[in-house]
């Protein structure tokens, strides 16, 4: 009796330490970042003040620094003493599918939760709140969109903003013709050039462009929103743990005051490429996801 106790003991001790036996064993992307030692993401280059190149071709931004956060929190929870941080420039209309596919394990910029997006990815807590606007000359008459009637409008490929745009125009038979840029940047210097009198686009990312604007004063943020939308960062879908610690790092940052630093770092501070500071104050709405952080989409 005494022998088979002490060989049921020892099948279950060694059942307790086998990999079978750890509840909390690495699946998904941190399985994938522990093996690799790496983890790469993806950012923008010209969303300013989110996510972009400086005269230096370093990536900077609000996103920037909130998506270094999580890779602070990924080397922590997995006990690295190294983590090799791999960035991949992505635009409008590849990040998605750069997610889907591996290629990046995380995208912090200025990405839209929707609900038809999150048929295809994950999105992590809400990072910062917008209402989609129009940027136009001073000078050019154009106060709202019903002024639009008939004019070039810009906007950029694979946003929201182009979604938006075409589903007004035929509504409102506005006779529009839309342009789609392959970026913010494009987007503007098409408005910048005269090839467009408005381009439509989220509002914060309209006093992005007009930082970096031969002359700011030149132009005006106009309109009445036409959406509020929730950016959040990209993982991919069916990766409840991995989620879990993005969204936790997240809310680190938003409940302790972290986050809203780093908001005034970028919206209310000289900012580059030429030091214009944006002066954009925080809102109820940014107060509310700071308050409590939630991975809700507005539709």
């Amino acid at each position: 009796m005494k022998i088979l106790t002490t060989v049921a003991a020892s099948l279950v001790a060694a059942s307790l330490f086998s990999p079978a036996a750890f509840a909390d064993e690495l699946t998904g992307t941190l399985k994938k970042i522990k093996d690799t030692g790496s983890i790469t993401l993806g950012h923008r280059e010209s969303s300013i003040p989110f996510s972009y190149y400086d005269d230096q071709q370093q990536v900077i931004g609000y996103s920037q620094e909130l998506m270094l956060k999580v890779v602070d929190a990924v080397k922590a929870d997995l006990k690295l003493a190294r983590l090799d941080t791999k960035l991949m420039p992505v635009t409008s209309a590849n990040r998605i599918s750069l997610v889907q596919n591996g290629t990046i394990d995380l995208e912090c910029g200025s990405t839209t939760n929707n609900l038809e997006r999150q048929k295809q990815v994950a999105f992590s807590n809400t990072i910062f709140v917008i209402g989609t606007r129009l940027m136009t000359r001073k000078d050019s008459g154009i106060k709202d969109f019903p002024d639009l009637a008939g004019k070039n409008v810009v906007t950029t490929a694979g946003t929201t903003s182009e979604r938006l745009l075409r589903k007004m125009n035929e509504e409102k038979k506005l006779g529009m013709n839309i342009i789609s840029a392959k970026d913010h940047g494009e987007s503007f210097l098409t408005l910048e050039t005269g090839r467009a009198v408005a381009f439509m686009m989220d509002d914060a990312l309209l006093y992005g462009e007009m930082a970096k604007a031969k002359r700011a004063s030149d132009w005006a943020v106009v309109g009445t929103p036409q959406s509020f939308e929730a950016y959040g960062c990209m993982l991919r879908k069916d990766d409840p743990a991995f989620k879990k610690l993005v969204d936790g790092a997240l809310a680190k940052a938003m409940t302790s005051g972290e986050a809203e630093k780093v908001y005034n770092k970028w919206f209310q501070q000289p900012i580059p490429p030429k030091g214009l500071n944006l002066g954009f104050p925080l809102s109820d709405a940014m107060k509310a996801i700071y308050k409590a952080p939630s991975d809700k989409a507005f539709d």
